[in-house]
């Protein structure tokens, strides 16, 4: 494995390979059995987390089918889509080039979510502007999924959720809370005027948390752009929310020890 690893370091490095994306050879994949990354029809691929792409690549039909549990895209027609993929037979039908494989490798044995890595997948998603996510999120902007036990809209759902997170974490007045990828505010200001907890909330994304700072103003409140990395600080209780997911499985370890 390690003489392969190294001739495919040569031949990137002497341009003999034309390196792809994890997104382009998961689009060239699943286009082998008529299906399209967020196309229109009820059988389409909508993808919601840019880790997509390297989960399918890194672990096949594991990585497609635990990042549908995770959120990490839907479809309209799963039962539709499982059929195409199974009549295509893209396991047999699928011819990787050089390309391909070099793109497999990078998503199995390198960093995808290091600091640069985080930093451009901010820069892709999170950087386009606030307008869109304001007209299809609920009012506290929250970017992950509802409660939706007794809740009769997007936004009962979000606050039940913020409720029984904020519950089950037993907030008392006073208490210094963490926000880790705090997205736009909306959980920092729930908390901070239902239960009175201070918080400091952090993202690494200048646009939310420019929004945020707007959201809290006169709150107990602190914003921060800032890599979860760099935290060396006590606090009574953390809250991560739909965060994890982006954190990559290499990261994993370094999360627990910081959090810990």
């Amino acid at each position: 494995m390690r003489r392969l690893f190294i001739i495919f370091l040569f031949l990137l490095s002497s341009n003999q390979i034309e390196a792809s994306s994890s997104k382009d050879i998961v689009e060239e994949l699943v286009s082998i059995a008529d299906i399209k990354i967020n196309g229109d029809r009820s059988w389409d691929i909508q993808v919601h987390d840019e880790a997509f792409y390297d989960r399918v690549l890194r672990d096949q039909s594991l990585g497609l089918g635990e990042s549908y549990v995770e959120n990490a895209w839907d479809t309209e027609a799963l039962d539709v889509l499982i059929y195409q993929i199974l009549r295509a037979d893209l396991e047999n039908n699928f011819n990787p080039t050089w390309s391909h494989i070099w793109a497999y490798l990078k998503a199995k044995f390198f960093n995808r979510q290091d600091r640069s890595g985080s930093m451009r997948v901010i820069n892709e998603h999170y950087q386009l502007g606030n307008d869109l996510y304001q007209n299809m999120l609920d009012p506290l902007m929250t970017y992950s999924c509802g409660y939706w036990k007794n809740a009769k809209n997007l936004n009962e759902a979000q606050v039940a959720k913020y409720d029984l997170i904020a519950r089950k974490l037993g907030f008392e007045k006073g208490m210094r809370v963490l926000d880790i990828g705090c997205g736009w505010g909306g959980f920092a200001k729930y908390a901070s005027e239902e239960y009175g907890v201070d918080v400091v909330a952090i993202t690494l994304s200048e646009n939310q948390a420019a929004y945020a700072k707007e959201v809290c103003k006169g709150l107990p409140v602190e914003i921060r752009v800032q890599d979860y990395r760099d935290l060396n600080e006590k606090f009574d209780r953390i809250v991560e929310i739909g965060m994890f997911e982006h954190v990559g499985a290499k990261n994993h370890r370094v999360f627990m020890e910081v959090v810990h």
